[in-house]
């Protein structure tokens, strides 16, 4: 990516080691004002640390890491500016919900409306209810509502998901376009890799320590082929008109590049042959194929954005 003003988040050539552990190693990327912005990876990656590095709670070995042009260890310049949904808050379980709003108000120095903030997760209700009392799922919402509180300019979402039904995954991903409307910057982790695909403008994919993907969802999927599955019955004869390989029985795989073409060719030699394709479905790549793939790739990618 060529270099930009605008970049909220500017990583160059960050590395983090633990004794002998060299979690993360040269690892370089920006995020952009107003995107959101993925960072996935394998278990043990190293997301989580570098991810702390950028929020200032976590110690780099070497390497530079700025957030709005300053170290992010800087609380007084770059803290009150963001605001951070952690997996786990650890709010006080005594406290009540606007109390724990209120307090992470303070403690921020943004200002907000607590009534407005509950309002963006349904938690109006349980305003009064102290915070033991609260399901899991309310407490994941009072995380978000704590971290959005006063529209920061910039938000981490780690794992903001986890535990919510589908009507509060909706109300959280409309809450999250309503700010990104109002110029906030998001950065997601997430397990849930059909929300990056959905929402993410790019993602970072990382394995070992490394970056090994970046880019948006198109410019990730293109890089492996699409499937189409097909099955035959045992009395068809004619040989398919695409590349196919058999799997278990008579059933056939074709991997393309060119989805829509080879499926035309196929639909078409079916039709002259009066062949029936059996379970037949195309499905293009889609992100979770990606990440599977970078657990067998053994060379990490060069850092797109140096």
């Amino acid at each position: 990516m060529e270099n930009s003003s605008r970049a909220v988040i500017d990583v160059d050539r960050l590395n983090i080691s633990y004794g002998d552990f060299h979690a993360v190693k040269d690892l370089s990327f920006r995020v952009e004002q107003g995107e959101l912005y993925a960072l996935l990876g394998t278990n043990g990656a190293g997301k989580t640390s570098a991810l702390e590095a950028v929020e200032g709670h976590r110690r780099v070995s070497s390497g530079t890491v700025r957030v709005f042009g300053e170290k992010p260890a800087d609380r007084r310049a770059v803290r009150h500016r963001m605001g951070i949904m952690l997996q786990e808050s650890g709010f006080s379980a005594d406290l009540t919900v606007a109390e724990s709003v209120r307090l992470i108000g303070r403690l921020s120095g943004r200002s907000d409306s607590v009534d407005r903030v509950l309002g963006t997760v349904d938690l109006n209700r349980k305003a009064d209810v102290r915070v033991g009392q609260l399901s899991g799922g309310e407490k994941r919402r009072l995380d978000f509502a704590t971290a959005v509180y006063g529209r920061p300019e910039l938000i981490f979402l780690d794992e903001p998901t986890t535990g919510l039904d589908i009507q509060s995954r909706d109300a959280l991903w409309a809450a999250v376009r309503e700010l990104r409307g109002n110029g906030s910057t998001i950065v997601l982790t997430t397990h849930y890799l059909e929300e990056a695909q959905q929402y993410a403008d790019r993602i970072g994919l990382m394995h070992r320590g490394t970056f090994r993907r970046e880019g948006t969802v198109s410019e990730l999927t293109r890089r492996l082929p699409a499937a189409i599955r097909f099955a035959l019955s045992p009395t068809t004869t004619p040989v398919p008109p695409i590349g196919t390989r058999a799997t278990d029985g008579r059933v056939y795989v074709a991997e393309t590049f060119q989805l829509q073409a080879d499926l035309k060719v196929l639909l078409d030699w079916a039709a002259a042959h009066d062949v029936e394709l059996l379970d037949l479905s195309a499905a293009p790549t889609r992100l979770d194929d990606v990440f599977r793939s970078i657990e067998s790739d053994p060379a990490p990618a060069l850092n797109p954005t140096r």
